[in-house]
């Protein structure tokens, strides 16, 4: 395969139908509409889910904060009596404090712890390696302080402090929320804690249901614009056959009308050749036999038979010219559409003795060569049909310019092609051959053609639109045409 024939195969590859760029137009709004939505339905879907989320992982923080309370609250009031009769310096009763927080623990992981302000641990039941160790300055693996920031809170009065720290059950370290207060008289700092880690396991999992939840949403959203690209697909699939089907058919018709337009047109050619020429010339023959029998006898008849021929050659010529003129008039070329329809309509007068008011105006503009053939075949189809089924007394013709382009006006008194009923042809379909071929000359030039018929008669409108009137041209003494008042 040569390159120009590789070049001329991609060439028809890339080259976009009608119908492909049909289904572009609808999918492309509707596939960016629905990544739109689907965008927009993940991000207002995952910003609701993390506020959710953020505030149940805080009413569970705060649940746990206030069991803290409730927690170190028991374990006050069981050594209240002792702490409050004791003073400062009493070991035993220090003593007494210890063993009772000691021996209240709770759950897998719960208990109590004691520092003292110096640093020094005092109770530590899950944990009792830490019992009697000074850990000042002590920091968990993310290096918050633990130790320092424990006392600190109790020397304030109390409050909560949030650390990793060693989960007695597992010996793994997870996230601790403490609560401590002060024993000021003793210089202690008593507190319990409890672990988090089911909370934020709790919230893992809810934060990996909800991203779940969207991207089947997305899927979802997916599913709905590929089921609804596929109808549309379906439907502009169903509505190119079915144009094509009747593009076909009007296409058929239309390439019949043509063929029975030119048989028709053959057919009277063919019979005004027989009919006029044919019998002229035979007339014509006999009378140069004659004028020669005439001659070779001597005959005085010779020269009257002579000019004869001659008159029957000349109605000949006349003949040919006549219809030379209905195929394709010269004058239409020559001198303008007014001009020929003027010619048409004296033809029509002297052939049928009935009589044509033939009106026309000054154009500012010229019609262009396609609009000038099509009204002069309309009004040589109108008034051809005036002649065979009008039966009309009196015809009128006018062509006129106007703001919107040119209109074309043929009316009879005749009995009208439905009496007493008015139409249109641009909205029907009932009309006939010649009607058809006035309606498609129009819409070739995209105008517009009316039919009118009442008992009165029947009018014919043909309108072109002022996109085929041409601008002024200048002339050759400078001026233009349009100040020479040119007509069609």
């Amino acid at each position: 395969m040569s390159p120009a024939h590789r070049s001329s195969r991609l060439s028809r590859l890339r080259r976009v139908t009608y119908g492909q760029q049909l289904f572009g137009l609808a999918t492309i709004p509707l596939v960016l509409a629905a990544a739109a939505i689907a965008l927009l339905v993940n991000v207002q879907s995952s910003r609701m889910a993390e506020r959710e989320l953020a505030a149940l992982e805080r009413t569970l923080i705060e649940t746990k904060k206030e069991e803290l309370k409730n927690y170190l609250s028991l374990a006050r009031t069981a050594f209240v009596t002792i702490y409050g009769n004791a003073a400062p310096d009493d070991a035993l009763a220090k003593l007494r404090v210890t063993q009772i927080l000691s021996a209240m623990v709770y759950g897998q992981d719960g208990f109590f712890f004691v520092y003292a302000y110096d640093g020094t641990n005092l109770v530590s039941p899950r944990q009792t390696r830490l019992i009697g160790r000074n850990w000042t300055g002590m920091t968990d693996a993310n290096g918050v302080p633990v130790t320092d920031t424990l006392i600190d809170v109790a020397r304030s009065g109390g409050g909560y402090h949030t650390y990793e720290w060693e989960k007695p059950s597992t010996g793994e370290t997870a996230t601790m929320i403490t609560y401590v207060i002060g024993l000021q008289d003793w210089q202690w700092a008593i507190g319990t804690g409890v672990f988090i880690d089911d909370v934020l396991t709790s919230v893992a999992a809810a934060r990996a249901e909800t991203q779940s939840r969207v991207r089947r949403t997305f899927v979802q959203i997916g599913l709905i614009t590929g089921a609804a690209l596929t109808i549309v697909f379906l439907s502009g699939l169903f509505i190119t056959v079915r144009e094509r089907r009747l593009a076909d058919a009007k296409l058929k018709a239309l390439t019949q009308r043509v063929l029975d337009t030119q048989e028709e047109e053959r057919g009277r050619v063919a019979r005004e050749l027989h009919d006029s020429i044919s019998q002229i010339l035979v007339g014509v023959r006999y009378k140069l036999e004659l004028a020669k029998r005439l001659t070779s006898k001597g005959g005085a008849g010779a020269t009257k038979a002579v000019d004869e021929g001659i008159e029957g050659l000349q109605g000949a010529i006349g003949e040919v010219r006549r219809i030379s003129r209905d195929l394709r008039p010269g004058v239409l070329d020559d001198l303008g559409l007014g001009p020929a329809l003027k010619a048409l309509a004296e033809d029509f007068s002297a052939r049928t003795k009935v009589p044509v008011n033939f009106q026309t105006v000054v154009f500012r503009n010229r019609l262009d060569a396609e609009a000038k053939n099509a009204l002069y075949r309309i009004a040589q189809e109108a008034l051809t049909n005036i002649e065979r089924h009008a039966e009309a007394t009196e015809v009128s013709v006018s062509v006129a310019g106007h703001r919107n382009g040119a209109t074309l006006r043929i009316a009879d008194n005749g009995k009208g092609l439905t009496a007493g009923r008015d139409q249109t042809v641009a909205r029907t379909g009932r009309s006939g051959l010649g009607l058809r071929n006035m309606q498609e000359r129009v819409e070739q030039l995209d105008g517009t053609l009316r039919v009118t018929t009442t008992d009165a008669g029947t009018v014919i409108e043909a309108d072109v639109p002022l996109s085929h009137l041409l601008a002024p041209q200048a002339g050759r003494d400078g001026t233009s045409k349009r100040a020479k008042g040119l007509s069609l």
